[in-house]
């Protein structure tokens, strides 16, 4: 029984299975009280002065007490799960990288709003992004109640920490959302900072991915977009111009004469 579940998590990708892990790694010693909370906070002046380093990784993955952590951890699961199964497959040291970079905008955005916990910011990033290259058309549900186009979602739950915490929460959550609006329009909508996402040598060994360059002969589809280390997307919305502008109209296929 042990063995099939180390299956089923070795399944899991590596990067989420990392966020995963530290997320519980993070959260459970300080809900059962092994670990004080202010140790994992994030404090500019102890960092800077006294060092203390790890505060700025435990800041992102201390979850909420309660019910409210396993939402927060199923959806830190199911959107990260998302992205790098569908948007990175194979190169988990680009989204790795990216996504270190993200946590760095959102850093520098929460410095001074004085934030001690950047882990709804690092959702809304997420969420953010995985939202943005959904199929068009795509829904979601509140709690099964209330269904609306997933493009929203990274609205409502802004809207949510607004009513639930405040102007100070729904800060702290608007500025994941910038970073993952940063992530997205510079990588997967205009390339503007695509150079920036190609993760080091040293990451792509470490996770050992090996190729580097872009696929073999034939490469990406036409109109795809090489997000750096060979990782080539289509942005879902523009799927259908593009297809349209390469072929001139629908393709009905190559056809056979008649009489064949």
């Amino acid at each position: 029984m042990s063995n099939s579940f180390m299956d089923e998590i070795r399944k899991i990708p590596p990067v989420t299975r990392f966020l995963c892990a530290s997320s519980l790694a993070v959260t459970l010693p300080v809900l059962l009280q092994i670990v004080p909370i202010y140790k994992v906070l994030f404090v500019k002046e102890f960092v800077t002065q006294k060092f203390e380093i790890w505060r700025i990784f435990t800041s992102f993955f201390l979850g909420s007490s309660g019910i409210n952590f396993i939402f927060d951890f199923a959806m830190l699961y199911r959107n990260s799960n998302e992205l790098e199964s569908t948007h990175f497959p194979r190169r988990s040291a680009d989204y790795a990288w990216q996504l270190f970079l993200s946590g760095l905008a959102i850093l520098g955005l929460n410095i001074p709003l004085g934030t001690f916990v950047h882990t709804r910011a690092l959702l809304l990033a997420l969420t953010y992004v995985s939202s943005r290259l959904a199929p068009p058309g795509s829904q979601t549900s509140f709690f099964g109640l209330l269904t609306f186009p997933v493009l929203y979602l990274p609205y409502m739950l802004v809207g949510m920490d607004l009513l639930m915490g405040g102007p100070g929460a729904a800060a702290i959550s608007i500025s994941g959302a910038v970073a993952g609006h940063l992530w997205w329009w510079g990588v997967f909508d205009t390339g503007a900072l695509r150079s920036f996402g190609t993760a080091p040598g040293w990451l792509r060994a470490y996770l050992g991915e090996t190729g580097g360059g872009a696929g073999g002969a034939g490469g990406a589809a036409a109109g795809a977009a090489n997000v750096g280390g060979g990782v080539h997307v289509v942005p879902p919305r523009r799927v259908r111009e593009q297809a349209a502008a390469a072929t001139g109209g629908y393709s009905w296929g190559s056809g056979r004469r008649l009489g064949d």
